[in-house]
């Protein structure tokens, strides 16, 4: 999934994006309001993790922007901020949760993940689409109980299905989750990889509505 990270201490962006990635997040980094404000109104992301002392514009202005213009990604607040009132305006500016600097990374990455099954209307930590069971907190997919290996860019394929699992999914919308900016972003990779996860999960485990997209089937044997 791709998520914009807004911070302009580069030290704490460096660590966020990289315990991000390793959750199998697509990162950017931006490190002022302004720009985050615009790569947050033009563009997708399924999450966003916003600091609120930004130079340019504030995040707390970036966020009542991205509000009131309808953009209902989920954004978690970072900030050194970490009194009761100033998190009250955070949260009734729009925001989706609250963490105070300090704060240990694996607690990010958890409410980070939680954010963003929510969003898709799933609330539980495993989710369970067709023959498949994906877990994010450690990156696994099986097929009926039994674990397939899979390369980080195919957990994020199968990951996102199973996310929006109750609906076809379009072929742009899955290239701009699934790929870093100077990474290959063409259908045909994203055919290719598609063909790579039926050999591992099965020939139906995820189908093909042509004209429309993907998504995740009724599966059939896998293999190991």
């Amino acid at each position: 999934m791709r998520i914009l990270v807004v911070e302009d201490e580069p030290r704490i962006a460096r660590d966020i994006a990289a315990a991000l990635t390793a959750a199998g997040g697509v990162v950017e980094v931006v490190a002022d309001g302004e720009e985050a404000w615009f790569k947050g109104d033009t563009e997708d992301y399924a999450l966003v993790v916003l600091d609120l002392g930004l130079p340019r514009l504030d995040g707390l202005a970036v966020l009542k922007r991205w509000r009131a213009n309808r953009r209902q990604t989920p954004v978690l607040i970072l900030t050194a901020r970490g009194t009761w009132a100033e998190r009250v305006e955070g949260i009734d500016a729009g925001a989706d949760d609250y963490l105070p600097k300090p704060f240990r990374m694996e607690e990010l990455v958890a409410r980070a993940r939680a954010l963003i099954r929510r969003s898709a209307g799933i609330g539980t930590a495993v989710i369970t689409a067709g023959p498949l069971t994906v877990d994010p907190r450690d990156m696994r997919v099986l097929v009926r109980g039994v674990p397939v290996t899979l390369s980080p860019l195919e957990y994020r394929l199968v990951a996102y299905l199973a996310l929006h699992q109750d609906r076809v999914v379009p072929p742009h919308e899955l290239i701009d989750q699934l790929y870093g900016t100077d990474d290959a972003r063409d259908a045909n990779a994203l055919e290719a990889l598609v063909m790579r996860l039926r050999r591992k999960l099965g020939a139906d485990a995820i189908e093909t509505r042509r004209g429309f997209g993907y998504r995740i089937g009724e599966g059939k044997e896998a293999t190991s």
